[in-house]
Formats: structure tokens, sequence, C-alpha cells
């Protein structure tokens, strides 16, 4: 890989972390502690953050009758969130230790978290709840397509991307097929540390 495009790689590194350091730094602002993966607030901030919760019926009664009408229709596709986070399961437990992926940790992408929050009603909770659960299944099929796709078809596509998963910029360029040939076997073993990490700098050198 040209030294260029590792060094792009880097800083995106170095901003990924410069971001994490901030969002923690605001976090500490707020104070709260986790234990056993349950959310617990100081008294004082739980006091000032129930003083922003709207009630379940006055929240119902500022509903648009179109929101009440097409909540069935979004609540349906827990349905195939469920499919979807089953057959990922399955797949991974299958199909990764025949190849010698490592498997993508479920819980590293489905997260459960905002229920614990006082400012919110049941409905509010129950959305909550909804959102980070089909959004971690999508964040984990994409991992689980994403390490997939490592194995067998790292390579680029010819045509700009709206949207990647990480592991892409390591991906051979189109077209290249030397580099491809002999840095495939390489790029299949490097699974365990970040995309953008540095010890996966020459992954896809010829």
């Amino acid at each position: 890989m040209n030294t260029h495009l590792d060094d792009l790689l880097a800083r995106m590194q170095h901003l990924e972390a410069e971001l994490e350091a901030e969002l923690a730094r605001r976090r500490g602002e707020i104070e709260f502690v986790i234990e056993n993966r349950r959310v617990k607030f100081a008294q004082e901030v739980m006091h000032l953050q129930r003083q922003h919760k709207v009630g379940m019926w006055r929240y119902l009664a500022q509903s648009s009758l179109a929101a009440v009408l097409t909540a069935p229709v979004i609540y349906a596709g827990f349905i195939a969130f469920v499919v979807m986070d089953l057959f990922v399961t399955v797949y991974q437990a299958v199909c990764f230790p025949v190849y010698g992926i490592p498997k993508a940790r479920r819980s590293d992408y489905i997260v459960f978290d905002r229920t614990d929050l006082p400012y919110l009603n049941v409905i509010e909770k129950f959305n909550c709840f909804y959102c980070s659960y089909g959004n971690g299944v999508a964040a984990y099929l994409r991992e689980a397509a994403a390490r997939t796709e490592q194995y067998w078809c790292p390579i680029k596509h010819a045509r700009r991307m709206v949207a990647t998963h990480d592991r892409y910029p390591r991906f051979f360029e189109y077209g290249d097929a030397q580099a491809y040939r002999e840095g495939l076997e390489r790029l299949r073993q490097h699974y365990d540390t970040a995309p953008s990490g540095g010890d996966t700098a020459d992954v896809d050198a010829p």
C-alpha cells in the first residue's frame, strides 16, 4: 500500500481517537456510573432529569394521528430484526470457524442503556429499545458481512460508494490483479486489529 494512503488512514484513526476523547469528556460532565451494565445517575442528576419527563398520556395526546397509525408498521420490523439477529448468530457459528474468521461479538453492537434515562416515559423507552435493537442488529450484520467480504472478495468497487464499512479502506484497488493475488492470504489473517490500525498497514502490499 502506498505511503500516502497509510498516512491518511493513520490521520483518520487519530481523529477518531480525538473524537472519542471529546465524547468521553462530555459524558463526564453528566454524572453517572455503570454497574452490572446498568447506568446509575447521581441523585441530584436524577431529580433534574425527571423534571424534563413528559407523561405517557400527555405524550400520546401530543402525537399526530399519522404517527399513531404508522406505529404498527414500524414495530412490525421487529420480526425482521429478530430473524436477522438469529441468522447472523447461526451464520457465524456455522461458517466462520471453517475459514478461521473470528466472530463479531454481538454485545459490541447491540446495546440497551437508553431505558435507564429517567426523563423518558414508557413509550419513549420502548421506542429507544426498538431503535437500539434494530440499528444494533444492522451493525452486527454489517460487521459479519464485512468479515465475509474481507475473506472472499476484498476488492474495492470501481464506482464510489456513499457508505462503506470500516474494513473497506484496506481492500485491494479495483483492477490491481497482482496485489490481489499476492496479498489475499495476508489480508485474510488480519481481523483482530482495527482496519485502520498500524500493524495492518502492509497486508495488501505486493
